[in-house]
């Protein structure tokens, strides 16, 4: 298990990184500095790393999962309802790889704006 922080301007959280392909490669590209994107109540912001879709990738995920967007080269943080979530589920663009889980309250990404620099970094 490898742990990261991801901060910006108003604020941090931590996550916490199962051992996965994916993660063996995000983590070998830190750290990172990328422009934050929001959608819905995601943040989202691309990576220089390149990955296929895992075995257990999946659409719609718990608040505070730590997906990867394969299809964007982006680390996806849902926090809430996406545009396109059916009630208040985090249903994501399409199917993700899951990394992990943000420690405490994932609805602190609340506070990032679209287009601020956000960092990712081995803590």
């Amino acid at each position: 298990m490898a742990t990261i922080r991801i901060s910006w301007q108003a604020g941090e959280v931590i996550a916490n990184l199962h051992d996965t392909p994916t993660t063996r490669k995000l983590l070998g590209a830190l750290p990172c500095v990328a422009s934050a994107n929001t959608w819905g109540e995601e943040v989202y912001f691309s990576l220089p790393v390149t990955v296929a879709l895992e075995a257990d990738a999946r659409q719609v995920v718990d608040p505070g999962t730590v997906c990867f967007w394969a299809d964007g080269s982006a680390l996806a943080l849902p926090y809430g309802p996406t545009p396109i979530s059916k009630n208040d589920e985090c249903r994501l663009a399409s199917k993700c790889n899951v990394l992990g889980k943000i420690e405490g309250d994932p609805r602190r990404l609340q506070t990032v704006r679209d287009g601020e620099e956000i960092r990712v970094e081995l803590v």
